[in-house]
């Protein structure tokens, strides 16, 4: 009998594999098609289709920033003047000073380009007591007291309405000091912020509002000839920035010779009066929100405190100085919150 070397069996077409052997540990993962696979791929199927519209959407983005996708902002009239335009809010599009400002409601208008400033007159001297946005002393026949009188147009028929009291206790709240000094040049000015009992506002958020106002690049420290340092109601000042009911106002301002008719806000040695009413509605048809108004009103005030006195509308269609009695009207010119809106000193005419 003839004997051949040993080979495996083969198996014959059609035949079942042999079976698997279990392993020693206990479970068996059985051989042949996967029951999860077509789970595994439905998953990979998705997961692929997400990573695509995210890179899509990746590229339109950077195709968007290659052609310079940055916020388009709709340029002014061309006159010869700074342009102040809206400033987008950062994060309330907040100032330089914005971690004073939290919670304080503003639309800043932007920093001018200085190629467009226009020419101006330089400032006036000091006129001490002068009423504010267009608060002079009126004397019979319109003769200047220690500011000067109304414009000629008189006072806007109306302000719009909002809730607030005409009247108040004539008791302040006062704000709390910070260390921090506003502006890079010239001798420290301390002043103090107070709000009357009764109006609703707080000393706090008034003040916030106040500094950075001040502390603007735009403001009264451009002039690098002062700083300025808010300090608590109990250490000494050179001047206060007050809140006050259109009653207790016009009683502040009169004490210092200055007739308000409950309407404007003023200023008198020493003190600086915001009308409440003022501070909230602004005044009707001014021409631009009420944050830049309450810019104006405060940088108007304050430039008496340091000596500025009341100037005229350049020009028509030109911006406004911020001395200008811009509460009776802007006579032709465009609202403007500041005395450096370019980085230089903007003035108009002196009114004698």
């Amino acid at each position: 009998m003839m004997t051949h070397p040993h080979h495996p069996a083969r198996s014959r077409p059609g035949a079942e594999p042999p079976a698997a052997p279990v392993p020693a540990f206990g479970w068996w993962l059985p051989i042949g098609p996967d029951p999860f696979r077509a789970r595994r791929m439905r998953r990979r199927r998705r997961r692929t289709a997400v990573l695509a519209v995210l890179l899509i959407a990746a590229g339109l983005v950077g195709a968007d920033l290659t052609r310079g996708g940055s916020p388009t902002r709709t340029p002014g009239r061309s006159t010869g003047d700074p342009t102040p335009l809206g400033r987008p809010t950062p994060l309330l599009g907040l100032p330089p000073f914005g971690s004073d400002l939290a919670g304080v409601p503003h639309n800043w208008p932007d920093p001018i380009d200085p190629s467009d400033a226009g020419s101006g007159v330089a400032p006036t001297g000091p006129v001490v007591g002068s009423a504010g946005p267009g608060g002079g002393p009126r004397d019979p026949g319109g003769e200047p007291g220690t500011g000067t009188g109304p414009p000629a147009s008189g006072r806007p028929v109306s302000a719009p309405t909002a809730d607030y009291p005409e009247t108040g206790p004539g008791t302040f709240r006062y704000a709390t000091g910070q260390p921090r000094v506003r502006g890079v040049a010239g001798p420290v000015r301390h002043y103090r912020v107070a709000v009357e009992d009764g109006t609703g506002q707080r000393a706090a958020t008034f003040a916030a509002a106040v500094d950075v106002i001040l502390g603007d690049s735009r403001g009264w420290t451009a002039s690098r000839e002062l700083r300025l340092r808010r300090v608590s109601g109990t250490s000494a000042a050179d001047f206060t920035v007050y809140l006050a009911t259109p009653a207790t106002s016009e009683r502040m301002c009169a004490a210092g010779g200055l007739q308000t008719e409950r309407f404007t806000s003023c200023q008198v040695p020493g003190k600086v009066i915001i009308n409440l009413a003022r501070w909230l509605t602004g005044v009707p048809e001014y021409g631009a929100v009420l944050d830049v108004y309450r810019a104006y009103a405060v940088n108007h005030e304050v430039g008496h405190e340091l000596g500025a006195g009341h100037e005229a509308c350049p020009g028509e269609g030109r911006l406004a100085p911020v001395m200008q009695q811009q509460t009776y009207g802007l006579s032709g010119c465009r609202a403007n919150g500041w005395p450096y809106p370019n980085g230089r000193r903007y003035a108009g005419p002196a009114v004698q």
